[in-house]
């Protein structure tokens, strides 16, 4: 069978961008995701053919690890939850020993769309930038947009999504991250941004679309004692920030 001109250029741009993806890895932290996680690695294999998931199961109960083994992913399991934020370092750690250039990280449940990751890469490229987020500001409650604008003023970034996990790292971010300076950071959020801003990393934006979690409920703000627990550590380790930039400054 003789293919079209149209269908010979389709072939060869999969090629190209497949053998692009094997230098990026995506690293999914999940908890007790069983019910969705299947769903989100294929639509990354979809969108990124070529480009392996790794899982990293946070001691999950519901049997999270052998539903991602059978969807295809690289699976690390956990042997006691670390949260979010150790089990993306794990994930980083293990994409820098493989030797992967980048890496995505993305939520197990359902909110983060494959289909946005070609928008963050473009910006990427285009703007030569160690790191760039995946912005939603949207999402957010009124509570948690209150939240954002004071911290956007304690931190001096203007940032329109501060604690989105929908992110790419180059491998300079990926060193620093996967280093003991990052290890007692407790989300992947402020603390990890002002980290990369003063080892002088380029952090950009740019927006995309999510959706709702498809099941399961966030571990951060899934009651008000962990919400408040969250203000007050992330106010406090920033005007902790603030006052030795002030010290920084008169010395």
């Amino acid at each position: 069978m003789r293919l079209t001109p149209e269908q010979v250029a389709t072939i060869r741009r999969v090629v190209r961008e497949t053998a692009a993806n094997r230098h990026l890895a995506v690293v999914m932290p999940a908890r007790d995701e069983a019910a969705v996680i299947a769903g989100v690695i294929a639509s990354v294999s979809r969108h990124l053919p070529g480009s392996p998931v790794i899982v990293v199961d946070d001691a999950s109960a519901d049997g999270t690890a052998a539903v991602a083994e059978q969807a295809g992913a690289v699976v690390l399991r956990l042997p006691v939850p670390l949260g979010a934020w150790g089990a993306i370092q794990t994930g980083m750690r293990y994409a820098l020993k493989q030797g992967f250039d980048a890496v995505v990280t993305m939520d197990a449940d359902g909110q983060h769309l494959a289909e946005e990751i070609p928008k963050l890469l473009k910006i990427r490229d285009q703007d030569g930038a160690d790191v760039v987020i995946g912005a939603y500001p949207e999402r957010g409650s009124r509570a948690r947009r209150l939240a954002w604008s004071l911290f956007r003023r304690l931190s001096g970034f203007s940032l329109a999504d501060l604690t989105s996990g929908f992110r790419i790292y180059s491998r300079r971010a990926l060193w620093l991250l996967a280093s003991p300076r990052a290890t007692l950071l407790e989300y992947q959020d402020l603390g990890v941004l002002i980290l990369m801003r003063s080892s002088g990393l380029k952090i950009v934006e740019t927006a995309v679309i999510m959706r709702p979690r498809l099941a399961g409920k966030s571990r951060v703000f899934s009651s008000w004692w962990r919400v408040a627990l969250y203000m007050a550590q992330t106010v406090l380790l920033l005007l902790a920030c603030a006052h030795h930039r002030r010290r920084f400054k008169s010395g």
